[in-house]
């Protein structure tokens, strides 16, 4: 059933908490002075600003050239706004950055306009509550392998690994397996590598 979901995916869909990353958030204080605190001759920051931070994993980062290669779309919908995952999508040219969307479905009507796509031929990899409506909305639903529990119910297949562990590798390659594509795809990946590797001797 899920297979047969999978031969039909056209765009792939991921949130980034727990899904590209392990779900931890780094936050680090930027542009802050010190000020003297009236009475107490002691200091305090004058400024809250924060930079955030996430650390993403490599084997993720192929996948999307795998998908590429595969000829799928990528796409990210994420509640929160960081300017690392902007970067990060930029890297890795992934079509589509929906940062802030508090409401997802929100952001998958809008692709599914832009990239004049059915709903069945999306798929989404979440992990957490907030991820169940664009999760039942879309044709394949995945959650990754440390999921809440109420998201692996919903979802059409688990990952095999943790998210920002190489779930989304996961999620990129039971698609392309399924369309009969992968084993061309990773031969195309390593014959690209190594063509740019024998230019650079």
């Amino acid at each position: 059933m899920s297979k047969a979901r999978a031969k039909k995916i056209k765009l792939l869909l991921l949130d980034v908490d727990g899904v590209m990353t392990d779900g931890t958030i780094f936050l680090f204080p930027v542009a802050a002075t010190t000020r003297g605190t009236a009475g107490s001759g002691g200091s305090s920051l004058s400024n809250n600003d924060m930079v955030e931070a996430k650390g993403f994993n490599a084997h993720d980062g192929a996948a999307f050239s795998l998908a590429r290669l595969g000829g799928l779309k990528t796409g990210l919908i994420t509640k929160r706004v960081s300017e690392t995952v902007r970067l990060r999508a930029r890297d890795l040219k992934i079509e589509h950055v929906y940062q802030g969307a508090a409401n997802k479905l929100i952001a998958l009507e809008d692709v599914l306009k832009k990239e004049n796509l059915k709903p069945e031929q999306v798929a989404y990899v979440g992990d957490d509550i907030i991820d169940l409506p664009v999760m039942r909305a879309c044709g394949l639903a995945f959650a990754v392998a440390n999921a809440r529990e109420d998201v692996k119910d919903e979802a059409h297949v688990i990952t095999d690994h943790r998210g920002g562990d190489g779930a989304v590798r996961d999620a990129v390659e039971y698609i392309l397996r399924a369309q009969g594509s992968l084993s061309r795809c990773v031969d195309a990946y390593i014959s690209d590598r190594t063509s740019i590797e024998d230019k650079l001797q």
